[in-house]
């Protein structure tokens, strides 16, 4: 697999390590291919992390976007009336005392 292709993916790159794992295991292959296996598989995990890396950048995006959309719904008036007063408070006292001097005095 050449470093140049432009259809690799991640998953193909994660299963063509797992295939030069299989065959540096086997101790099948020589010292020139061992090299070989060693470059490539080196080059595809450099570009699965660079894929990880990108991946986790956007899910952080994503994290930021869903907080700036709940700040700002937080931020509009809420459509719901403010409840009134209860009944009683328009009769108390300063301060929700029930001495209210009694009419005429």
């Amino acid at each position: 697999m050449s470093d140049a292709t432009p259809s690799r993916t991640y998953e193909s790159a994660t299963a063509r390590i797992e295939e030069i794992i299989r065959r540096l295991d086997s101790s099948e292959a020589g010292l020139r291919e061992t090299l070989d296996l060693c470059r490539e598989g080196r080059s595809l995990v450099e570009f699965c992390a660079g894929e990880l890396e990108a991946v986790g950048q956007g899910l952080d995006e994503l994290r930021l976007e869903e907080l700036v959309a709940r700040l700002e719904a937080d931020r509009r008036p809420s459509a719901t009336p403010a409840p009134a007063p209860s009944p009683t408070a328009a009769v108390t006292g300063p301060g929700g005392r029930d001495d209210l001097p009694e009419p005429g005095l």
